[in-house]
């Protein structure tokens, strides 16, 4: 069954905005629901295998896996799912034939069906997506028709590249969520500019510092301006370079000297043009979880990893000594404990351990 123009309007369209919607493929769904009279229609993904895999159900109409669930609560699926993974993908299958090999099971289900006014279903395997797997279903009150599964399986090819896509771009959200919350802990900070030292996005971070810090607001396919003129000329030569197909090994660059705003330099990777990202250190102010943190990583009394806390901020001994309401005498014999326990030769060593430390990311 070919599709028709109103088919690529009414379900093809609402297939492809579904990839990246906040609703998924609920609006595809309902349409083709309407369409078919169906109870349920739904998307089942599976990632992985095993009974620990990890099944997804985008679905439209009665949520059959919540009421069979009620009926028993054993029941992960009102379609038999250990069956699935033995179907030839693009084909339309009636569930009643993978079922017709055992009699027992056969009236088992129908019976629960019944009970649900589930008269007839269908289902389609999506070809595998890497490790995923999918299959489009169809239930309804009445028999379906060689309709519904022509439809069905004209729809195939298409739902199995919007997944395509859907699996690509989870994979990618995954991936900046981890990456967006890995710099922020180590406060680092990013913005990526074009081969004329353009600015082509900005990491809100460092925006609102900037606004902050500089009372400047930097502004997308502008160059970054009242960072002093060195600093401009040296990102507008750098630029050029790091867009270039040779570009050379990353450098550091001074942006701002008071308050103090370093970046280093290097070309992106993985971008749909040729740019430069430059990297940023913002300040990472300490907290008390960076003491609690540091006394659970080496087993150290809370008042000894306070004090290890502070001598990496940069005070001496006497000074942590008189922020922490210690004698100086008391600190020093802290510190000995800390050498010892940490297996350091002193000061510098104390603090290159704990500035490597997880214990001081933000």
């Amino acid at each position: 069954m070919a599709l028709t123009s109103r088919d690529e309007t009414d379900l093809l369209l609402p297939l492809l905005r579904g990839v990246g919607a906040d609703g998924q493929f609920s609006e595809f769904l309902e349409r083709l629901r309407r369409r078919t009279d169906a109870e349920y229609v739904s998307i089942v993904m599976k990632q992985g295998d095993g009974p620990h895999a990890q099944v997804t159900d985008f679905h439209a109409g009665r949520d059959l896996r919540a009421e069979v669930r009620e009926v028993d609560p054993f029941e992960m699926h009102a379609l038999e799912r250990l069956h699935y993974d033995r179907l030839r993908p693009g084909r339309v299958y009636s569930v009643a034939e993978f079922v017709d090999h055992d009699p027992v099971f056969r009236a088992e289900r129908s019976g629960k069906m019944r009970r649900l006014g589930i008269a007839d279903e269908r289902v389609v395997r999506v070809p595998d997506i890497e490790d995923t797997s999918a299959w489009l279903i169809m239930a309804r009150a009445r028999p379906c028709t060689g309709a519904d599964s022509a439809l069905l399986s004209s729809l195939a090819p298409y739902v199995e590249a919007a997944l395509r896509s859907y699996v690509a771009l989870e994979r990618h959200r995954i991936r900046a969520s981890v990456s967006t919350q890995g710099m922020a802990r180590s406060a680092t900070a990013w913005m990526v500019l074009d081969r004329e030292a353009r600015l082509l996005s900005i990491d809100p971070r460092l925006d609102t510092w900037m606004r902050d810090n500089l009372r400047y607001t930097p502004r997308l396919g502008e160059r970054l301006r009242d960072v002093g003129v060195h600093a401009e000329r040296e990102l507008a030569a750098a630029a050029a370079l790091f867009a270039s197909a040779d570009p050379p090994a990353p450098r550091p660059v001074l942006l701002h000297e008071h308050p103090r705003l370093e970046a280093l330099l290097t070309a992106t990777s993985d971008m749909p043009r040729p740019s430069m990202l430059a990297l940023c250190r913002l300040p990472n102010a300490r907290t008390a979880e960076s003491v609690e943190r540091l006394a659970r990583l080496f087993d150290l009394p809370p008042r000894e990893a306070a004090l290890a806390i502070a001598l990496n901020e940069g005070q001496s001994i006497a000074e942590a000594a008189e922020a922490m309401g210690l004698t100086l005498e008391t600190a020093r014999n802290y510190s000995k404990r800390l050498y010892a326990k940490l297996g350091v030769r002193g000061q510098a060593e104390l603090v290159r351990l704990v500035c490597d430390s997880v214990a001081v990311m933000a």
